[in-house]
């Protein structure tokens, strides 16, 4: 083992890695539907998942904000009903590795996980579709445990503007202010990845709190729609958030991302969602990729997002967010949860100090959840809850 590994795991024993978005619950709904014997994670599930419990462990994960994505298709009742099988799935695998597993609410539950050697389970709800244009489904998500909702998918919904999708409201509506205005109140970190640019300038303006982006890298480095410009990363520092990197080849390397739309639409032209990694969404994958070899994203790809985020936003600014499980491909080095001491270390040869690095896997993160709490707790003096709808607001 290099040197540079080897000093990469002492630091994530003391400072260990806090994910921003995994996608294991979904997985776990596309190829079991839920059925948890099936896939035991506290066996290797290296066959079908990128994640379970050794795994994780290998790799230094302290906290995982575990994905309650539903997919954007999903509308009305429907997304809030699958939003609940998520979180039910996440709950679940919590009760049944509680050795392993505790379930956090809030910064104070991700340090006791960290004292106790338990990786810290939290949740994110992925897509404002979720709740249905309704702030109290949204207080009632966070009842349950949700601590950020993105606030778009891939597509644009009836109050916000997806990076991917066309916009329809040049960002936020007055309802998704309120949207905003509300999640600060609850203490629910407002997550910016998937949004349009102008959603998240919109969000920064009306946000109380500090925002998070859960899994997205930097624009100046690769020009895909889902990476953060500069002007929103320079926003971070007055702002308090933190931006948490992606691995997701087609979002880092430039060379994937045209290959990628070919992948995507293959997958289409046979009748599958382009998100699919269910078996025989994976062979489809497969055969593509062999037919068509795939431009391949390495650790140091990741690196040089986090160099240029570091030099734009400040270190105390950056975390991670892999998007295991919610990805077809990976880069080199970061095949699965297990690499991240990969990642460390080849930060380490760029000379990064261990406190910068404790700061992007453990402190940042932890300090700007602490912060949403406290801006949550001073919002609720200030005011009761919101009725608003977006009939009222947007007409």
């Amino acid at each position: 083992m290099s040197s540079s590994r080897q000093a990469a795991r002492d630091l994530l024993a003391r400072w260990p890695v806090v994910d921003g978005h995994n996608d294991l619950p979904w997985a776990l709904r596309e190829q079991v539907r839920y059925d948890l014997d099936r896939r035991d994670i506290a066996t290797d599930q290296s066959a079908h998942l990128h994640t379970d419990l050794p795994r994780l462990r290998a790799g230094g994960v302290g906290a995982q904000f575990w994905s309650v994505y539903v997919r954007a298709d999903y509308a009305g009742d429907k997304a809030v009903s699958a939003s609940l099988e998520q979180i039910d799935v996440v709950r679940e695998l919590v009760a049944r590795h509680p050795g392993e597993l505790r379930l956090a609410l809030t910064a104070d539950d991700m340090e006791a996980a960290r004292a106790e050697g338990r990786i810290a389970s939290l949740m994110g709800a992925e897509g404002g579709h979720s709740i249905h244009n309704s702030l109290a489904t949204l207080r009632a998500l966070h009842r349950l445990g949700v601590r950020y909702m993105t606030l778009t998918h891939n597509d644009t919904i009836g109050w916000a503007d997806s990076a991917t999708d066309e916009a329809r409201h040049n960002g936020l509506t007055a309802f998704g202010e309120e949207v905003v205005r509300e999640m600060n109140r609850c203490g629910m970190l407002v997550d910016l990845s998937h949004v349009s640019a102008a959603t998240m300038r919109d969000a920064l303006r009306v946000s109380t709190a500090p925002v998070i982006f859960s899994h997205s890298s930097a624009r100046a480095v690769c020009d895909h729609p889902r990476n953060i410009p500069d002007d929103v990363l320079a926003q971070l520092s007055a702002n308090g958030g933190v931006a948490m990197a992606t691995f997701v080849p087609k979002f880092v390397l430039p060379a994937a991302v045209e290959w990628t739309q070919r992948a995507d639409e293959n997958m289409r032209a046979h009748g599958l969602h382009h998100l699919d990694t269910t078996e025989e969404g994976m062979r489809v994958h497969r055969a593509f990729e062999a037919a068509h070899p795939r431009p391949k994203a390495t650790v140091a790809t990741v690196a040089d997002h986090l160099d240029h985020m570091r030099e734009v936003a400040g270190v105390d600014h950056l975390g991670i967010g892999g998007d295991f499980d919610g990805t077809a491909f990976t880069p080199e080095g970061l095949a699965d949860v297990a690499g991240y001491p990969n990642l460390i270390a080849e930060l380490l040869d760029r000379k990064w100090s261990e406190d910068d690095l404790a700061k992007l896997t453990w402190q940042n993160a932890v300090r700007t959840l602490r912060a949403a709490e406290d801006v949550a707790r001073a919002e609720q003096r200030r005011r009761g809850p919101s009725h608003a709808t977006i009939e009222q607001l947007d007409g």
